[in-house]
């Protein structure tokens, strides 16, 4: 029997991805989706076509128990989330509810669906869980590299959120014995990034500066220290954690630090153009409580999972940017450009 597995956020950069790694590992996958008008929905089943749907929504728990109770999955990987960190600054109460909330929602239905309590375990044919944690977390960091035993300080509501998350998964594993696992990844990037991010931000930018269509690219703080990889080689990870014997938290990242400004000259070397006459400061968005570094110690996971990155952050830069002018060479119009940049 193939295992069966249930994606939040299975329309996100990293859903997509997931579903088409376990697919090809034989699962039977289902995507948990809030509502019919889901824009997305027909993206990700045109790059995963046998994918499976199923209804809930993470603020509501009883449609989580439904939806457990019927896909009867092996896997939960809970990856859905407002995933926008300056968003949180905007409407915490709502980051909170999801990336928070919604976590102690999808454990206690896995607990109510398992009949899990303190004095009842039921070790095999538990569901296994999986958290998406974020090195958002570690914030204003006491170290650098940061591994699973660096203290957390986080900057922003979104980082207070997932940490609770955390915290809750971690929580569930020892007092209802959860197969609960957290993956507290570094930033990850792909061609299938939301135009909102930073680096897809910077290579929409890039081919529209390129064909012409814009002139200014404006940014906040190009000091700001990142430790980025490609979604692609991450999702891998995650379902790596769910095939160990016991559970366990894992950091998840390549441990090479670039700067914005290296992902700008990056990118607008990858077309010959000089940087410098394009990209302009804005203040506003410059976050009010700045994380400077972040750059992971993913030996854990290298040495128990066999993990490791495979592409390298200029190629990365790179693959953006040429995804991104191939969509713009296909139309020039304004408004159609920039629906292609949440279309994929």
């Amino acid at each position: 029997m193939s295992k069966r597995a249930l994606i939040t956020g299975v329309t996100g950069q990293d859903g997509s991805y997931l579903a088409e790694h376990l697919l090809a590992q034989g699962y039977q996958v289902w995507g948990l989706i809030r509502g019919q008008a889901n824009p997305r929905k027909s993206r990700v089943s045109r790059l995963a076509s046998d994918l499976s749907f199923v209804h809930g929504d993470l603020m509501d728990q009883a449609s989580l128990v439904s939806a457990l109770d019927h896909v009867q999955p092996d896997e939960v990987y809970n990856l859905g989330a407002i995933s926008f960190v300056p968003m949180s600054w905007q409407q915490p109460e709502l980051v909170t509810e999801v990336n928070g909330a919604g976590v102690l929602r999808m454990l206690e239905a896995i607990r109510m669906v398992s009949g899990l309590s303190t004095s009842k375990s039921t070790r095999s044919g538990r569901i296994r869980f999986y958290q998406a944690s974020s090195s958002e977390m570690f914030g204003k960091v006491a170290e650098t590299p940061q591994r699973e035993s660096t203290r957390f300080h986080p900057r922003s509501p979104y980082g207070v959120a997932k940490a609770y998350g955390h915290f809750i998964t971690r929580n569930y594993r020892e007092s209802f014995d959860v197969y609960g696992v957290s993956g507290i990844l570094f930033n990850h990037e792909s061609p299938r990034r939301g135009a909102e991010f930073v680096t897809r931000k910077i290579s929409l930018a890039v081919a529209r500066i390129r064909l012409g269509l814009q002139d200014k690219l404006a940014l906040g703080n190009l000091d700001a220290l990142r430790d980025w990889g490609f979604a692609g080689d991450y999702v891998k990870a995650m379902h790596l954690m769910l095939q160990q014997d016991e559970p366990g938290d894992y950091v998840i990242g390549t441990g090479v630090m670039h700067s914005v400004r290296d992902a700008v000259q990056i990118a607008f070397d990858a077309v010959d153009l000089n940087w410098e006459d394009h990209v302009v400061i804005d203040p506003s968005l410059v976050r009010p409580a700045e994380v400077e570094t972040l750059c992971a110690d993913s030996s854990m996971a290298r040495a128990a999972l066999d993990w490791a990155p495979t592409v390298k952050f200029e190629e990365l830069m790179q693959k953006m940017v040429e995804s991104d002018l191939e969509q713009a060479s296909r139309t020039r119009d304004h408004g159609e450009l920039l629906a292609a940049a949440d279309s994929w």
